[in-house]
C-alpha cells in the first residue's frame, strides 16, 4: 500500500476506535456524575456500548463505584488503536511505549473532553437558557464535579463566574504539560 492509501487507512481505524472510547468514556463519567440514564443521549450510549461492557462485567466486577469493566474496554481499545497505527507507521514502538502512548493519550483525551464540555457550558449559559435539548443537562452534570473547587477558591466578580476561565486554563496546563 502506498503512503497515503496507508494514512488514509490509519485514519480512518484511529477515528472509528476513538469514536467508540469516546462512547465509553462518555459513558463512565455519566455514571460517575450519576447522571439521568433515562435521557435519550444516555440511552444513545448504553445501547452502544452495552454489547462489549455486559459481557466483560460478568467476569469484572466494579472495584466500589468505578466500572471497571468499562475502564478495561477503554484501556484495551486504546492498546490496540496506537498499536495498530505502531505497526503502520514506518517506526514502530515497543510494547513498553505503546502502553505509556495510550496512558498519556487516555488523559489527554478526558483532558481534552472536559475542556470542550466547559466551553459548552459556558456558551449554553450564554444562549441556551431556555432551551430544551436533552444534553443541556448532561453538559452542566458532568462539568460541575470540575468546575466547583475553582467557585470555591474563586467567588463570582460582580456576577461573573469566571470558574471555567481558570478551569480551561489548569486544563490547559496539564495538556501542555504531558506535551500534547
Amino acid at each position: 500500500m502506498n503512503g497515503s492509501g496507508t494514512n488514509a487507512f490509519s485514519f480512518l481505524i484511529g477515528t472509528l476506535i476513538d469514536l467508540y472510547i469516546t462512547a465509553v468514556l462518555l459513558r463512565l463519567l455519566l455514571q460517575w456524575v450519576r447522571a439521568d440514564f433515562y435521557n435519550p443521549v444516555c440511552q444513545f450510549l448504553v445501547k452502544v456500548t452495552n454489547p462489549v461492557i455486559i459481557p466483560l462485567r460478568r467476569v469484572i466486577p466494579p472495584i466500589w463505584k468505578l466500572d471497571t469493566a468499562s475502564v478495561v474496554v477503554i484501556l484495551a481499545l486504546e492498546i490496540a488503536s496506537v498499536w495498530i497505527a505502531s505497526r503502520i507507521s514506518s517506526a514502530p514502538m515497543d510494547f513498553g511505549q505503546i502502553i505509556a502512548f495510550s496512558l498519556v493519550k487516555l488523559f489527554a483525551a478526558v483532558l481534552m473532553t472536559y475542556f470542550f464540555l466547559i466551553i459548552a457550558s459556558v456558551i449554553l449559559s450564554w444562549v441556551g437558557a431556555r432551551m430544551r435539548h436533552p444534553t443541556i443537562p448532561l453538559v452542566y452534570q458532568l462539568t460541575e464535579p470540575v468546575l466547583a473547587p475553582f467557585r470555591k477558591l474563586i467567588p463570582p466578580i460582580a456576577g461573573l463566574d469566571l470558574s471555567p476561565l481558570f478551569a480551561l486554563i489548569a486544563i490547559r496546563f496539564l495538556l501542555l504539560l504531558i506535551g500534547w
